[in-house]
């Protein structure tokens, strides 16, 4: 299969030649990522010569991480040495000029016979990724933290691999929710990229008494300009590699960093409250979810503190966003006072209403073995992991 990434609507007819008949056409980025998200086989990406140089480059920067199978072929309609030193450094396998059908022929059949080799050598290292889970809403004093430490130390109670990733990194209090004492945080992870490992991610965690591993948000809110969205993207990817879960506490805000936790989330957990506010925002990022070309399914979306009387119902909330709540979570002043103690309440008191709400979000939505059957996918089949999207568009 050849995914040919060109908005000119007659690009298959001139390829036909050198690429085959097996030509699927795509027209942006978004689409050509979720083309190859969809793919059953070992495709072969081909990039026009009118795509942006930019956004080429980074769907196949991240395709080297995620997919390293895949071959990409750059068309331009001039080759010169910045272009050339560009694509190699994204891992672009050849680049030709555009008019070079016959080269563009021998280059598609070496890279199919590469992917070949690749694939062939790979295995199954893939199957053995964790879950990434994103905490989020738009707006703030929701309870995204208290999710967060609640959902990862419950996972990591049960013996799982889990990393809570504070993206909250000029303001995160997940470290002080947990009374942890950080000597470490995102902000030593600047050092290390581009090459960040395993090894590199474990020496900037904090370890919690629940097993839980809390990469920290720097204790200087200056320092979260300095962390740009690619760094997080890394972690993640490597984090993945290393965790069963991932859960990720953001910030109330669409900012690069949440961006990049969103393109790697198997589950995002969308949070809001009984205050026509936070019902507000949740429908705006719902549209804004749908914009970035992210997939429906893989949204959960969570009513705190639902029994509140403050003249706003569910039924009020479901018919503002036009989407069910999977699990509605009561309020308590045993939320607060947990937090104050740096005690998760799933923990410290397992037979609380909320503790019994938060075990069904994770039981039911977040964990890999029954998330087939609840967070989109049928019965019977393996859950549908978005690995990596890259739907927002271009460099940031």
């Amino acid at each position: 299969m050849t995914i040919l990434w060109d908005a000119d609507p007659g690009a298959v007819e001139r390829y036909t030649f050198a690429l085959g008949s097996d030509i699927t056409r795509v027209d942006s980025l978004a689409t050509a990522t979720r083309t190859l998200q969809e793919a059953n086989r070992d495709p072969l990406l081909v990039i026009g010569p009118e795509v942006d140089m930019h956004q080429a480059c980074d769907l196949s920067e991240l395709a080297r991480v995620e997919r390293p199978e895949l071959g990409v072929i750059l068309l331009r309609r001039r080759l010169d040495v910045g272009v050339l030193a560009q694509a190699l450094r994204a891992g672009v396998r050849e680049v030709l000029t555009v008019d070079d059908l016959t080269g563009l022929a021998d280059a598609a059949r070496r890279s199919r016979e590469l992917t070949a080799k690749v694939a062939g050598h790979g295995g199954d290292a893939g199957s053995s990724e964790g879950r990434v889970i994103t905490v989020f809403s738009a707006k703030g004093g929701v309870g995204k933290t208290t999710f967060s430490t609640n959902l990862g130390a419950y996972l990591a109670s049960k013996g799982s691999r889990v990393l809570l990733v504070d993206l909250d990194l000029a303001f995160g209090d997940v470290a002080i929710s947990l009374q942890l004492l950080p000597q470490n945080s995102m902000s030593d992870l600047i050092a290390m990229s581009g090459h960040l490992d395993a090894q590199g991610l474990a020496s900037i965690v904090t370890k919690h008494e629940s097993g839980l591993d809390v990469a920290a948000a720097p204790s200087e809110p200056s320092d979260a300009d300095r962390i740009p969205g690619v760094l997080v993207g890394e972690a993640l990817r490597v984090a993945r590699r290393a965790y069963d879960y991932v859960v990720i506490d953001t910030p109330p805000a669409f900012t690069e960093h949440v961006l990049a936790a969103f393109d790697v989330s198997d589950v995002l957990v969308l949070i809001a409250t009984l205050d026509i506010p936070a019902v507000k925002n949740l429908r705006l990022s719902l549209d804004t979810l749908d914009l970035l070309g992210n997939p429906k399914e893989s949204r959960v979306v969570v009513l705190n503190r639902s029994d509140a009387k403050v003249g706003l119902r569910a039924e009020d909330v479901v018919a503002a966003i036009r989407q069910d709540i999977a699990v509605m979570v009561p309020s308590s002043p045993s939320v607060p006072a947990s937090v104050n103690r740096g005690v998760p309440i799933i923990l410290d008191e397992p037979k609380h209403p909320v503790s019994g709400a938060l075990r069904d979000l994770a039981d039911k939505y977040l964990t890999v073995q029954v998330a087939s059957a609840t967070v989109g996918s049928s019965a019977g089949e393996e859950p549908k992991r978005e690995r990596w999207s890259l739907a927002r568009g271009g460099r940031r």
